[in-house]
Protein backbone atom coordinates (compact mmCIF):
# COMPACT_ATOMS: atom_id res chain seq x y z
CA UNK A 1 0.00 0.00 0.00
CA UNK A 2 2.88 2.38 0.85
CA UNK A 3 4.23 2.08 -2.47
CA UNK A 4 1.22 2.65 -4.12
CA UNK A 5 0.65 5.93 -1.97
CA UNK A 6 4.14 6.85 -3.49
CA UNK A 7 3.69 6.28 -6.86
CA UNK A 8 0.59 8.47 -6.82
CA UNK A 9 2.16 11.28 -5.00
CA UNK A 10 4.93 11.40 -7.16
CA UNK A 11 3.08 11.55 -10.63
CA UNK A 12 0.64 14.44 -9.19
CA UNK A 13 4.05 15.96 -7.95
CA UNK A 14 5.53 15.35 -11.53
CA UNK A 15 2.17 16.67 -13.40
CA UNK A 16 1.71 19.89 -10.91
CA UNK A 17 5.56 20.60 -11.65
CA UNK A 18 5.04 20.17 -15.43
CA UNK A 19 1.74 22.04 -15.48
CA UNK A 20 2.99 24.77 -13.03
CA UNK A 21 6.03 25.29 -15.72
CA UNK A 22 4.63 26.22 -18.92
CA UNK A 23 3.65 29.40 -19.13
CA UNK A 24 -0.21 30.78 -20.92
CA UNK A 25 2.01 32.68 -24.01
CA UNK A 26 4.13 29.63 -25.07
CA UNK A 27 1.17 27.26 -24.51
CA UNK A 28 -1.83 29.37 -25.76
CA UNK A 29 -0.07 31.79 -28.16
CA UNK A 30 0.72 30.01 -31.12
CA UNK A 31 3.39 29.76 -33.79
CA UNK A 32 6.17 32.22 -32.31
CA UNK A 33 7.30 34.20 -35.06
CA UNK A 34 10.97 35.82 -35.76
CA UNK A 35 9.78 39.03 -34.89
CA UNK A 36 8.82 37.72 -31.33
CA UNK A 37 12.14 36.16 -31.13
CA UNK A 38 14.88 39.11 -32.51
CA UNK A 39 15.54 42.23 -29.96
CA UNK A 40 14.68 45.66 -31.71
CA UNK A 41 17.46 47.42 -32.68
CA UNK A 42 18.39 51.11 -31.72
CA UNK A 43 15.79 53.08 -33.51
CA UNK A 44 13.60 50.52 -34.07
CA UNK A 45 9.61 50.42 -33.19
CA UNK A 46 9.49 47.93 -29.16
CA UNK A 47 7.51 45.09 -29.26
CA UNK A 48 4.18 45.17 -27.49
CA UNK A 49 3.70 42.57 -24.65
CA UNK A 50 0.55 40.43 -24.90
CA UNK A 51 -0.95 41.69 -21.76
CA UNK A 52 -3.78 39.36 -20.61
CA UNK A 53 -0.82 36.53 -21.15
CA UNK A 54 1.41 38.64 -18.88
CA UNK A 55 -1.44 38.84 -16.33
CA UNK A 56 -2.40 35.05 -16.36
CA UNK A 57 1.50 33.96 -15.85
CA UNK A 58 1.99 36.38 -13.10
CA UNK A 59 -0.96 35.20 -11.23
CA UNK A 60 -1.26 31.68 -11.87
CA UNK A 61 2.95 31.20 -11.63
CA UNK A 62 5.10 33.91 -11.96
CA UNK A 63 8.08 31.95 -13.65
CA UNK A 64 6.06 31.22 -16.56
CA UNK A 65 6.23 34.72 -16.93
CA UNK A 66 10.33 34.59 -17.29
CA UNK A 67 9.85 31.52 -19.52
CA UNK A 68 7.46 33.62 -21.79
CA UNK A 69 9.56 36.36 -22.26
CA UNK A 70 12.92 34.07 -22.87
CA UNK A 71 11.16 32.75 -25.94
CA UNK A 72 9.60 35.52 -26.90
CA UNK A 73 5.89 34.45 -26.64
CA UNK A 74 5.01 37.41 -24.54
CA UNK A 75 5.27 39.67 -27.33
CA UNK A 76 2.49 40.46 -29.92
CA UNK A 77 3.35 39.12 -33.70
CA UNK A 78 4.35 41.39 -35.87
CA UNK A 79 1.21 42.99 -37.99
CA UNK A 80 1.67 43.42 -41.88
CA UNK A 81 3.19 46.40 -41.92
CA UNK A 82 4.61 48.32 -44.75
CA UNK A 83 7.96 48.57 -45.09
CA UNK A 84 9.23 52.02 -45.25
CA UNK A 85 12.96 52.05 -47.78
CA UNK A 86 15.66 54.49 -48.43
CA UNK A 87 15.21 56.06 -51.33
CA UNK A 88 18.49 55.05 -53.72
CA UNK A 89 20.29 57.23 -55.95
CA UNK A 90 18.85 55.35 -58.92
CA UNK A 91 15.45 55.89 -57.01
CA UNK A 92 16.11 59.83 -56.84
CA UNK A 93 17.28 59.87 -60.26
CA UNK A 94 14.23 58.50 -61.88
CA UNK A 95 11.97 60.68 -59.86
CA UNK A 96 13.61 64.04 -60.84
CA UNK A 97 12.81 62.82 -64.38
Amino acid sequence: MKSLKKITALALATLTLSGSLTSCATVFGGRITEHQKRKPLPGEIQREVRVGALIADVLLFWPGAVIDFATGAIYKPQRNVAVQTKPTAANSVKSRQ
